[in-house]
């Protein structure tokens, strides 16, 4: 009988607020350490918290965006323990009435497949600080820059039994977060951290005893410590061994796991409600409100672009997935006038690019504008493709437009049929011993000699001339 895997996420996906969940410091990232944490995020005698409302409107707004059941009336309770970077010695979170009930995403698949991940709930709650250790000898540094900044915690079902599907559930959560705008989705700085619990089950089995691997900040990293975990696991039980609920930590450096501590249950936080802060109370009209406010979601997006733009699934898919990624390519659409080519260019050498540099396209040096303008000239054949790289390469160097760059270059496809005809004409009296063995060779031998010939004209034309025009030429000349 074979192994299952089991799979439930939990994911803290930080607010786009300019200050924190219960106080007017700033949540802006790179500020000098502990200069953003006032009295209230340290817990100060005499102090008292205030909650965000723009934090309560991002969580209804991911409610309604996932479908699910918003909770008009939420309370705030304290979940107790000691940490370093902890000052309160609690945190001031939501459990037994979140402002989220439950919901469900639905994820793609590679294979084109779909599956239903049901969220059970997310709740409110505020960050901790943050541990230090790199530049310490022997002690550690403490940074409350953190401490406080509003979060949500998205709590799913088990219902993901492979890597593939929880990482493509994260992808799609990480789409939903940023196009509805509640956050900035940047894993680098900590916006969005997942937690994976893995457990491992005989098909048909009741669940096994699950472990927690805590704060991973990449697809990449979710997905190699899923797999590692599972395989943990099944060698364990195999071997006779038993699993210990725990909470692990992944080091993505080494590939490489270990246990942190014994997983803690619910009770031993001693959670009670919070004496300083009321139940958050939301009217119906502030919910149709911010429905009425929701932009359009990714699956709306994938819908319209294979709809309006004839995109395969594919490419609807991964372009939707990013509303940065979205708003470029139909401006590049729209100014190179082919939606097709536009997404061919932005999934092909544009994402490659961005990713060698590990940027987003919000940051690239060439514009949508300019994409435009560069596939425009390929239509229009005053540049062959080939070429068209060239013009991207420098246009990514911040070397100017494509025009500019093309006029600048001398990049422009030759496309007179006379001149053509003349070098063609040449290339046929220089290599008379292969076209006479490419006119006796049958036709499949044919085939993979004219790639001599055509060669001999790009060489000769550094590469300019119009390829059609080029191939058409050579094969009247050959066949005289």
């Amino acid at each position: 009988m074979s192994w299952e895997t089991v799979i439930g996420l939990e994911v803290h996906v930080q607010l786009a607020t300019r200050t924190k969940i219960f106080s007017g410091a700033s949540t802006a990232f790179g500020a000098e350490p502990n200069s953003q944490a006032c009295l209230i995020d340290m817990a100060m005698p005499g102090t008292l918290p205030v909650v965000n409302h723009e934090a309560i409107r991002n969580a209804v707004r991911f409610g309604l965006a996932i479908g699910a059941k918003i909770n008009q009336r939420s309370v705030f309770e304290r979940k107790n323990y000691f940490y370093p970077d902890l000052p309160k010695g609690y945190q001031t979170t939501q459990l037994e009435a979140p402002i989220v009930g439950a919901g469900e995403v639905e994820i793609r698949l590679e294979d084109g497949s779909t599956r239903t991940v049901r969220i059970h709930h997310a709740h409110l709650e505020e960050d901790a600080g943050k541990s230090l250790h790199e530049d310490f000898h022997g002690m550690t540094g403490i940074d409350l820059n953190r401490a406080g900044t509003p979060l949500i915690e998205i709590v799913t079902e088990p219902d993901m039994r492979t890597a593939e599907e929880a990482v493509a559930f994260a992808r799609k959560l990480h789409a939903l977060v940023t196009s509805i705008g509640i956050c900035d989705g940047d894993m680098s700085q900590g916006s969005m951290r997942f937690d994976v619990n893995v457990s491992v089950r005989k098909s048909g089995d009741p669940l096994g005893t699950r472990t927690e691997t805590k704060n991973l900040n990449s697809f990449r990293f979710m997905e190699k410590a899923i797999a590692l975990e599972i395989r943990r696991q099944i060698d364990l039980l195999e071997d006779g061994g038993t699993v210990q609920q725990e909470t692990r930590l992944y080091n993505g450096d080494s590939n490489t796991a270990r246990a942190m501590r014994t997983k803690e249950d619910a009770n031993d936080y001693r959670y009670f409600p919070c004496p300083d802060l009321l139940p958050v109370e939301i009217t119906e009209d502030d919910i149709e409100a911010l429905r009425a406010s929701l932009p359009e979601l990714p699956d709306a997006r994938r819908d319209r672009f294979t709809r309006d733009f004839g995109l395969p699934d594919y490419d609807a898919e991964i372009i939707s997935a990013s509303r940065d990624m979205s708003d470029y390519f139909e401006q590049a659409a729209e100014h190179a006038g082919d939606a097709k080519l536009a997404a061919n260019w932005m999934l092909g050498e544009m994402s490659a690019r961005l990713n060698a540099e590990e940027i987003g396209i919000g940051k690239s040096p060439v514009s949508a504008a300019h994409l435009g303008q560069l596939i425009q000239r390929i239509k229009d054949g005053t540049i062959s493709s080939k070429i068209a790289k060239q013009v991207f390469d420098a246009c990514w160097q911040g070397n100017g437009s494509p025009d500019e760059i093309i006029e600048r270059e001398g990049l422009k496809q030759v496309s007179d049929t006379g001149e053509l005809e003349k070098i063609v004409d040449g290339i046929i009296a220089d290599n008379a011993e292969q076209v006479a063995a490419f006119k006796a060779a049958d036709e499949k031998k044919q085939k993979k000699m004219f790639g001599f010939f055509v060669g001999q004209a790009m060489k000769a034309t550094q590469g300019k001339a119009n390829p059609q025009q080029i191939n058409q030429l050579l094969q009247k000349k050959l066949q005289d």
